[in-house]
């Protein structure tokens, strides 16, 4: 029984790993805007690629309800399948409509990502999922990688064209998509279909999570603000949340779940500020990502001149890499400098995109396109961690959605005021300086925040020691609640890494 873990992490990794080795990626625009497809600049930019925005945010919570409701294995699947009709119609298919379906497809398969990533949970024993997390992510990062070395490596010495390419990439998808029929049926999810454990593990009169003051001497004072019981202060509506019976559950009480889930974590101040970066910066990470290949086209088209976006894509990985595995050995206060450094950092990103906007040298572009990627990686890794802290499995994966939804309908809305038609449908260089101008103004509401943050400690200090219980307190989350409105939470929450 000990063992029953390695089967379907093999398979997961096996289709984690094959799935992402498209080889085609970092040419996707030059393959799209050359004489494969004949698309213009208008066409891929403002007509085609704002599809996928639009279909990932349609699709994202009833895939969600679906990935539970179905316990995961035919969502994965459908997922594959999308990847290879995305990739048949990139190799066969011609036209802008036909484009825009292909990005509908897409949209479906990114949605479906929330499956991959939670199926392994519903399989394996809790004691395992520290490092079946650690090889499913590790090995997307790995195919990711080798994927995008091998299409430069292709392009730059062997001179194939691109359409080769993309039928590499096809025939990777192909071979990712047999893997999940032979995955294990998940007999529990989170909320639709719970086994007995499951619900035996969560006490339904307590909040997100619980935590013991023995827990919280631990732990370093400066991270503990939303640990502190104050179960005199729980808001009537949130002094319960609803939670599932065993077995199978009906889909409004699910959303009665998810709606107390909601209100009951982000009453919580410093999760809240969090998740607040994680929606604007991924929001601009996002567009970035999505059209730095356009912007690169711009400054040295591809059918002049040979073109590197391989390589960069490549060292930006392995740099994001390596920035998240920096942060477990980074001992800072969160708490108290958090915001500051959310603030410095999102500087850095707004100097990285400008600069790619600006200054007309591609090696610039590249160059700060990888500043760009890195110090994201590095900060969402941060965020994860610190949103992530002490929530149960349940929750931080609910917490994580609602992100990532947020992020996508800002999006939606950039999308469609700056990049779509029936918007201003403004030209690339436009674009970038505007996204330059959202993560400035990001990193201006973090240092308002950041120094608010701290004049309200500063005050609180020279009160905290004007009663012992307030010195208890303070002793276990740096600064007393007692004194702090803002981190009050309902009774018994804790806040952890993601896996």
């Amino acid at each position: 029984m000990s063992e029953a873990w390695r089967y379907p992490t093999f398979l997961l990794c096996l289709y984690g790993f094959f799935s992402n080795l498209r080889p085609l990626e970092p040419f996707l625009t030059a393959y799209l805007m050359g004489p494969d497809k004949n698309l213009t600049e208008t066409q891929v930019v403002n007509e085609m690629y704002p599809v996928w925005t639009y279909s990932y945010l349609a699709l994202l919570f009833p895939v969600f309800l679906a990935t539970d409701y179905l316990c995961y294995k035919p969502v994965i699947i459908l997922q594959g399948a999308s990847f290879v009709a995305t990739y048949i119609m990139l190799v066969n298919a011609q036209g802008l409509r036909a484009m825009q379906l292909l990005e509908f497809f897409f949209g479906v398969a990114t949605a479906a990502e929330v499956a991959y990533f939670s199926y392994i949970y519903s399989v394996v024993e809790p004691v395992q999922y520290q490092k079946v997390t650690a090889y499913c992510r590790g090995v997307t990062l790995l195919g990711s990688t080798v994927g995008s070395l091998a299409g430069q490596i292709l392009v730059s010495v062997a001179k194939v064209p691109l359409f080769h390419l993309c039928v590499a990439t096809l025939v990777s998808i192909i071979l990712a998509f047999f893997a999940p029929w032979f995955l294990p049926i998940a007999s529990r999810s989170l909320f639709f279909h719970k086994s007995d454990s499951v619900v035996l593990a969560e006490d339904p009169t307590k909040g997100a999570v619980c935590v013991s003051m023995e827990n919280l001497s631990k732990e370093k004072v400066e991270d503990n603000e939303c640990k502190i019981l104050l179960e005199h202060n729980i808001p009537a509506p949130l002094a319960k949340v609803p939670q599932p019976a065993v077995g199978s559950v009906g889909g409004l009480d699910v959303l009665k779940i998810l709606w107390g889930d909601f209100l009951h974590c982000y009453s919580c101040h410093t999760l809240l500020a969090w998740s607040l970066w994680w929606a604007l910066s991924t929001c601009g990470y996002l567009q970035v990502v999505n059209y730095t290949q356009v912007l690169w086209e711009n400054i040295v088209p591809s059918q002049k001149f040979m073109i590197y976006n391989g390589y960069v894509e490549t060292v930006s990985t392995v740099l994001g890499a390596l920035m998240a595995f920096s942060v477990g050995f980074v001992t800072i206060s969160w708490t108290t400098w958090g915001e500051l450094c959310l603030c410095g950092f999102t500087i850095v990103i707004a100097v990285a995109v400008y600069l790619m906007d600006t200054v007309e040298n591609i090696w610039v572009c590249y160059a700060s396109y990888v500043i760009f990627r890195g110090t994201y990686m590095l900060l969402i890794t941060i965020a994860t961690y610190q949103i992530a802290a002490n929530l149960n499995m349940r929750r931080y994966a609910f917490v994580f959605g609602v992100n990532t939804f947020m992020a996508l309908m800002l999006q939606t809305i950039l999308t469609l005021i700056v990049v779509d038609s029936v918007g201003l449908g403004l030209d690339i260089v436009s674009q970038f300086f505007i996204y330059a101008c959202y993560f400035a103004t990001i990193a201006i509401v973090f240092l308002a925040a950041a120094l608010r943050r701290l004049a309200v400690r500063c005050r609180a200090r020279p009160s905290s020691a004007s009663g012992s219980k307030d010195t208890d307190l303070d002793s276990v989350g740096g600064v007393s609640s007692l004194h702090d409105p803002e981190v009050i939470l309902p009774v018994d929450d804790r806040l952890p890494p993601q896996g």
